[in-house]
């Protein structure tokens, strides 16, 4: 089979680790546009178990990653200078460029050498082509997947910061031109990412539309206390991504080009790799392709529409954060840990007993 797979981020690397791994002879190429070493922002952080999903099925690469991964029991949330703990939720970070490394090396032991700073235009005299090149996806535009993207209205923008954090800290704030949230977590022993997020009309009275990043900069460090870092720390609005199609023809969407989940529930990162994991299985089980791109499609469509539900909710809870900032600091925790539907009380209970009995 020749396969051509465009992106080279933790889905593309990961897929085609597993596709050359199971066939060596596989006849694959890895085309990526940018550099080897450029990513965005500064870590990647996942929910609940982090890579046990691989644990089973790819040990190796379980071992490589999980003893580079910083990892805590709770989380905090800070409102009106009240940290407010929740126990039992488990999360685990890593840099973003540090992940991709060790794919990379990965990749590396099974023969697979990408192509960087190289664009695809032509996909004929390929049996398969895997778009994996992320949100702006070049392969998705070529083809009808009936994509649509929906912006959300708040602003955000990734950040590092110096300061290490205990666990995965939510810091709401006020001053005199709104309201203010931010997401930090530390990903390596010496930095945490700060992913800092305001409604637009905070955004608008702040003036950062007419702001020099040195000057936004200066603006945040002063609201959050912490000296930030640039990485591309543009201002964003999240897409919401989605495709009716997952695949057309020999075309198929894998990882953030075929969806979108809102980083406050960090799944984005697994959530491309378990459609690596889930594309190379169906591969391997199915007498052709298309019937591989048809099961690889009905076995992740159920789990992604549960997770992408709930990653809907929680990004609509933060579109209202400075709403919820009118009530008091535990019962603005309640709120916010509730917000994804995923916990309720009843659940809450067996898994954060000092915060619920607090």
């Amino acid at each position: 089979m020749r396969v051509l797979v465009c992106g080279a981020g933790p889905a593309g690397l990961y897929f085609s680790y597993l596709l050359k791994r199971r066939n060596p002879d596989c006849e694959l190429r890895v085309v990526e546009q940018n550099r080897a070493d450029s990513t965005f922002g500064f870590g990647v952080v996942f929910s609940d178990r982090a890579l046990e999903f691989l644990r089973g099925d790819d040990p190796a690469t379980y071992e490589l990653i999980t003893p580079q991964m910083e990892a805590w029991s709770d989380i905090a949330v800070v409102h009106r200078g009240t940290p407010v703990v929740i126990d039992g939720i488990g999360f685990a970070a890593i840099g973003r460029l540090k992940l991709l490394q060790l794919l990379q090396q990965q990749a590396a032991s099974v023969g697979v050498v990408p192509e960087y700073e190289k664009t695809v235009f032509q996909e004929n005299n390929y049996d398969l082509i895997v778009a994996a090149d992320g949100v702006n996806s070049s392969v998705r535009g070529r083809h009808d997947f009936g994509t649509s993207i929906a912006h959300l209205t708040n602003k955000f923008a990734w950040y590092g910061t110096p300061s290490v954090f205990d666990t995965l800290t939510q810091t709401f704030v006020e001053n005199e031109h709104g309201t203010f949230n931010a997401h930090h977590y530390r990903h390596s022993p010496r930095m945490s990412t700060f992913v800092v997020e305001c409604d637009a009309a905070t955004w608008q009275r702040a003036g950062f539309a007419s702001m020099q990043e040195s000057a936004t900069i200066a603006y945040l460090e002063k609201v959050f206390g912490h000296a930030l870092l640039s990485n591309r720390s543009v201002w964003r609005n999240f897409p919401n991504l989605r495709n009716r199609r997952w695949f057309v023809g020999n075309v198929v969407l894998i990882g953030d080009a075929l969806r979108t989940a809102h980083f406050s529930i960090g799944s984005g990162t697994r959530l491309a790799m378990e459609d690596a994991i889930a594309l190379d299985r169906a591969l391997a089980e199915e007498s052709s392709l298309a019937k591989a791109l048809a099961a690889f499609e009905a076995a992740r469509r159920p789990i992604v529409e549960k997770l992408l539900a709930a990653a809907d909710a929680s990004g609509a809870w933060y579109e209202r954060f400075p709403e919820h900032m009118k009530l008091a600091p535990r019962d603005f925790a309640w709120s916010y840990i509730q917000r994804s539907g995923r916990i309720d009380p009843a659940r809450l209970r067996k898994i954060s007993p000092k915060f619920v009995d607090g």
